[in-house]
């Protein structure tokens, strides 16, 4: 593009780092992000640009998918005992989530730009070759870590809202900083897009580290990632004692059993990659007593919406006519749902370009992928059929693989590159 905008990143890079490094230490998983959310609320309220709207103001409840409400109660609880004010509980009606809108007054593009706040189940690794462990900000709570990058992506946006701050004379129209819910799972953009608190975006931007990207590498998305839907499936059946009266029973096991072993069975689809997997499978009550109870975690993904379809509409098929065989009873949950991420030209020469612009990058290319599903595309899909565009980049850091305890993203490295490239990117949609 003629005229790039340069872009100065070097006042951000230090609080980004510190941001993420006290994001680290207080791991919440999605849903139940409170005392994230007070930390980043209380940023943007301090940059003092921002309109906010947060909680359930951005939600629409009957598409939050995959929501405990116990933990999100006792993850309110914790915020509480960790400072977060019971005012600014009552604001967020027990739901996560902020957008913060800042508009010029002078005509322009509407831009929407996406970053995740959750964390995963997951015991972080206590070995010296860990750098959080090392330098001392791994996660405080036992069973709970950011091994997927997101304590980063948030910190970025932190950056992000303060840059635009610092530079609001030189932007025009309008930006919205999502900082998104429960995106592992993909389970909060879906809800975040039917609020159609985007749906006014001319343009949608997303990003993530790690992944297929390593150090000194931006990837700029074409197209990919594989849709997906995910469910928990609760078999009821009928207890009865094993020895005395086994006709009695009804075996949410054997049901739950036979259902795993009939799903790998689905043919594969001829327009594109498809998957399933059964992760969890939970059932029975005791050695000698029929079990009534069963529950399975599952999911199926697909090149496409309409491979992934197939995939769903075959693994619930398959549940319920196996119940009836064995005279369970089958409830279906629907808990996450992403689809394909379909990227616009535009947006593909933006990232690119303000890629290219980067100091010391070894690489900038497009890329098509077929390998895991991001929640962001619900937002992008949502975007798009309102007549919007929307683009995707990732931005590399040398991980070990991500879910995992030794996951780290060599914070000082990658992350003023994701800065860089998104503020590139705002720069040149947004430029007067």
């Amino acid at each position: 593009m003629q005229n790039a905008p340069v872009v100065d990143i070097k006042p951000y890079v230090d609080q980004m780092i510190a941001d993420r490094r006290h994001l680290h230490k207080r791991p919440e998983i999605g849903w139940c992000e409170f005392e994230t959310m007070a930390y980043v609320v209380e940023r943007l309220e301090k940059l003092g640009i921002f309109s906010l709207e947060m909680g359930r103001d951005i939600i629409n409840v009957e598409s939050a998918l995959g929501r405990d409400e116990e933990a999100v109660k006792a993850a309110e609880e914790r915020a509480l005992q960790h400072g977060v004010s019971q005012a600014f509980l009552d604001k967020l009606h027990g739901y996560t989530g902020v957008i913060a809108t800042w508009d010029s007054g002078r005509p322009g593009k509407t831009l929407a730009v996406r970053f995740d706040m959750d964390a995963l189940p997951v015991m972080e690794s206590d070995s010296d070759d860990h750098e959080p462990t090392r330098e001392g900000f791994a996660s405080e709570r036992p069973g709970r870590m950011h091994a997927c990058g997101h304590d980063g992506h948030t910190s970025v946006g932190l950056a992000v809202a303060h840059w635009v701050k610092d530079h609001q004379d030189e932007l025009c129209g309008k930006i919205k900083i999502l900082f998104q819910p429960a995106e592992e799972g993909v389970r909060g953009a879906a809800a975040v897009a039917a609020s159609g608190k985007l749906d006014d975006a001319d343009m949608f931007l997303a990003s993530h580290v790690g992944t297929e990207a390593r150090e000194g590498e931006v990837k700029v998305l074409r197209n990919g990632f594989l849709a997906t839907t995910k469910f928990d499936i609760y078999f009821e059946g009928r207890s009865a004692h094993a020895g005395s009266e086994p006709e009695k029973g009804r075996s949410a096991l054997s049901a739950a059993c036979a259902c795993v072993l009939a799903m790998q069975g689905i043919p594969r689809h001829g327009e594109g990659d498809s998957r399933i997997a059964i992760g969890t499978m939970v059932a029975g009550e005791g050695r000698n007593v029929v079990p009534a109870h069963a529950k399975i975690e599952m999911e199926v993904r697909g090149a496409t919406t309409e491979v992934n379809k197939f995939m769903a509409d075959e693994a619930c098929r398959l549940v319920e006519g196996i119940s009836a065989g064995y005279g369970v009873k089958p409830t279906i949950v629907k808990t996450g749902d992403a689809a394909v991420y379909e990227c616009d030209d535009e947006c593909v020469d933006i990232l690119l370009d303000s890629a290219k612009c980067v100091d010391g990058l070894k690489t900038v290319v497009e890329y098509s992928t077929t390998k895991g599903s991001e929640d962001a595309s619900m937002l992008a899909k949502r975007v798009r059929d309102c007549g919007g565009k929307a683009g995707f980049f990732i931005f590399g850091c040398n991980h070990k693989g991500h879910h995992r305890a030794d996951f780290d993203i060599q914070d000082k490295k990658s992350l003023p590159v994701g800065l860089a490239v998104m503020v590139g990117a705002i720069a040149r949609v947004l430029k007067k």
